[in-house]
């Protein structure tokens, strides 16, 4: 039974307490939440429930299923699936005999610690013992398939099951419909929607509004609302989760109208928008610079009783910042405390950012330590902006401090961290120091993106080594990595300073056929050099 996934799964030939010794521990102590029969004592810690399933397993007559149980469930309810494990090796090990509802347990525990060659060891043993398993059991290994990114082989297994004739239902479509919307498997999941209808398995809302949300997030809003009106044709109604999926879907592609009208649609429906459906119309709005508009949905957010949370006031204070309006930001970030929210790492990194954009460096450090007082630690994303900011304002000892604290603190870099001392290297000159800084990253297991490969081109042209830049440019078109314009420019910019327009002009042509479009700093450059330089009114025509 089952051939195919046993061959990829072996049956374990141990004893169950052997393929598990290695989870017990008797040093836990977190509660439990049980309540046991009334001649064993209430367990209020992993170490007390192991001792009780000690005792009962020693009463003769031992106990009823039903202890165990209680145990077991209230170990898996809190997520302590290691233990579990234990205690049924243990119980194994005393003679206990598992029955289908322990082995399905067993089974979802493994999932979870990601010890699937376990799961179907024990989906085997429960053909050995003379059971056939249940939907249940079935859609708790496609699960834990997928929850352990291996999407393929719970399509492998999936087939394999319905060949073998069991009926599968509605969960279990979704846990692998699921599964293959987060690897980008849209079409295979839209297949899959059809399969269950030739099957006769009606698919829910929660199945139809996660393929909703992989199509908009694919950018295939007009594909998403189409699913959307079959879904209603079926007669299931949308709730809130696909309501918001769509206007996320139509924010991003600026089809604001359609955006709106959802939400009217779905307020005349009697589904009361959440937090996030309102968040994610006032991010999209003030991220395209639709500011008093995104103040409008804030105030309907307010008129409709939906309490405004952190995202909500971040939202506005970055459209702010993104329009220039430092003073505006400020208002709503005190607002928001005013309101008694407490404003996150996110909140101060988006001002800290905006005032290091404006040259307002000490309010900025203001700000940063204003982090400290109210006991919230930097992430590496505000160290990285508070170092930028003192680099460029030329305040190196107070960057210098800054990057002992966050070592101090055991925060460690990123490639944007790395990427901006690189820049500063090489704007300063200290193209020696930047080389070496560079191989301190890759050394590390970093791996250098478009953006860095570029900042150190751009510093050894500036620098006079074209040639140490240009090796670079070519072993990055040799391993397929897409420059962006930026890369080109740098390097043109390299040819043209050193007097090598055919190379710079070469270059220039070689942007587009890989479908890099110039941009006006390319032209500037290479027209600046040709014209004005050198005087070649025939190239420069051309």
């Amino acid at each position: 039974m089952l051939s195919s996934a046993s061959a990829r799964y072996p049956f374990s030939k141990f004893p169950l307490f052997a393929t598990c010794a290695f989870f017990l521990s008797s040093n836990s102590s977190i509660t439990l939440k049980c309540h046991l029969h009334s001649h064993s004592p209430n367990p209020n810690s992993l170490k007390n429930a192991f001792a009780s399933l000690n005792r009962m397993l020693n009463m003769r007559p031992p106990p009823s299923r039903r202890h165990i149980n209680k145990i077991l469930g209230s170990i898996v309810k809190m997520k302590h699936y290691p233990h579990v494990i234990s205690l049924l090796a243990q119980a194994e090990f005393k003679g206990f005999t598992p029955d289908l509802f322990h082995l399905g347990i067993l089974m979802n525990c493994y999932c979870h610690v990601g010890k699937m060659d376990f799961a179907f060891s024990t989906f085997g043993k429960i053909f050995k013992m003379g059971y056939q398993p249940s939907v249940v059991i079935l859609t708790t290994l496609v699960k834990g398939l997928c929850f352990n990114q291996n999407v393929g082989k719970a399509l492998d297994f999936f087939d394999d099951i319905l060949a073998k004739g069991f009926q599968l239902n509605e969960v279990t479509y979704g846990a692998l419909t699921n599964g293959l919307c987060k690897i980008g498997k849209t079409r295979s999941a839209i297949k899959l929607l059809q399969m269950m209808e030739k099957r006769s398995v009606k698919p829910n809302v929660v199945i139809y509004s996660t393929v909703v949300d992989a199509l908009c997030k694919d950018g295939l809003v007009n594909d998403a609302r189409n699913l959307y009106l079959e879904m209603i044709g079926h007669g299931i109604s949308p709730d809130v989760v696909t309501y918001n999926s769509l206007i996320h879907g139509n924010c991003c592609m600026d089809q604001w109208k359609e955006g709106n009208e959802l939400l009217s649609e779905m307020i005349t429906k009697g589904i009361h928008p959440n937090v996030w459906t309102f968040n994610i119309l006032v991010d999209a709005l003030c991220k395209d610079g639709r500011i008093i508009e995104a103040q409008a949905v804030f105030a309907r957010m307010v008129k409709s009783d939906e309490r405004p949370d952190v995202v909500t006031y971040n939202c506005l204070i970055n459209g702010y910042c993104l329009t220039n309006n430092i003073i505006a930001a400020k208002d709503v970030f005190s607002r928001m405390m005013k309101n008694g929210l407490a404003p996150d790492l996110v909140s101060y990194n988006i001002l800290i950012s905006a005032y290091f954009k404006i040259k307002m460096v000490d309010e900025a450090m203001d700000l940063y330590k204003e982090l400290h007082s109210r006991n919230l630690v930097p992430n590496v994303v505000i160290y990285s902006c508070v170092i930028d900011g003192l680099l460029k304002s030329q305040r190196i000892s107070c960057a210098q401090d800054i990057i002992h604290e966050m070592h101090d603190r055991g925060v460690h870099p990123n490639i944007i961290t790395y990427s901006i001392l690189l820049d500063a290297f090489c704007k300063w000159g200290h193209l020696d120091k930047a080389i070496t800084l560079f191989k301190q990253i890759v050394n590390q297991g970093f791996q250098p993106n478009v953006k860095t490969y570029t900042i150190l081109i751009d510093g050894l042209c500036k620098g006079g080594r074209l040639n140490d830049a240009w090796e670079i440019f070519q072993y990055l078109l040799a391993k397929g990595y897409q420059l962006n314009v930026h890369t080109y420019n740098a390097m043109v910019h390299g040819f043209c300073k050193e007097g090598l327009l055919d190379e710079a002009i070469s270059l220039f042509y070689k942007m587009e056929e890989n479908g890099c479009v110039p941009g006006s700093v390319t032209f500037n450059v290479v027209l600046r050099h040709v014209l004005l330089e050198k005087n070649e009114h025939d190239k420069a025509s051309l």
